[in-house]
């Protein structure tokens, strides 16, 4: 797996190369960036498996530069690792394409898993992330309406909004269902519509929060 790293604190970077080529043989750091701009331009010499970028960066941060770079190249896998938990910058993020949202205080080993799950095109985010970004809101009064439209939705719906509340993003869904990625976004596009919902995070919150794997 080539990875390109982006963020504007180079002792972290150096020593993030450091850990991952240490700690792995499978994993190689082809380049190292400290801003936006400059990981858009080092894209276009060194084509990446995967591009692991800070979100705040001076110039271009890296939001923008994500979605500049998945609108020429979206075969590479954009994963934000950052300090700070914004929902605002985890939806734009996921909106240009980013396939993770990993912040910095994740171990070593974690961030490791969760690189390769990302390669493979298995998740979204890992699980323990996952958990982070989503929240874990307490029983309010949208609960029963929420119960009663799940439990309404199709067969086909329910399989796919259970593995959107793993985390699987739609590639891995139509693999997972033997079915078209046009097929998933559909389905998709129907269960947000019967949820009230655009945001993926928010619904997969509500599956969860809902208990979707036991309908």
């Amino acid at each position: 797996m080539e990875i390109l790293l982006a963020d504007d604190q180079q002792l972290f970077s150096d020593n993030l190369k450091l850990m991952l080529e240490t700690l792995t043989d499978d994993i190689k750091v082809t380049g190292i960036a400290a801003d936006g701009q400059e990981v858009i331009d080092m894209v276009e010499k060194v084509i990446p498996d995967l591009i692991l970028m800070d979100v705040r960066m001076p110039g271009i941060d890296g939001v923008q530069a994500a979605k500049i770079i998945h609108q020429r190249h979206p075969e590479i896998k954009i994963v934000m690792l950052t300090t700070f938990l914004d929902d605002t910058y985890v939806e734009e993020a996921l909106q240009y394409g980013a396939y993770g949202y990993i912040l910095k205080n994740i171990r070593s080993e974690d961030l490791i898993a969760s690189l390769r799950a990302i390669y493979r095109g298995s998740v979204l985010f890992s699980p323990d992330i996952l958990q982070k970004l989503i929240p874990r809101l307490d029983h309010d009064e949208h609960d029963n309406e929420y119960h009663e439209i799940i439990a309404h939705l199709g067969n086909r719906e329910k399989e796919i909004l259970k593995l959107v509340a793993k985390g699987y993003n739609n590639k891995k869904i139509a693999d997972t269902l033997f079915i078209s990625e046009p097929t998933v976004r559909n389905y998709i596009s129907s269960i947000y519509a019967k949820v009230g919902s655009k945001d993926r995070l928010q619904v997969m919150s509500i599956a969860q929060r809902v208990h979707i794997e036991k309908e």
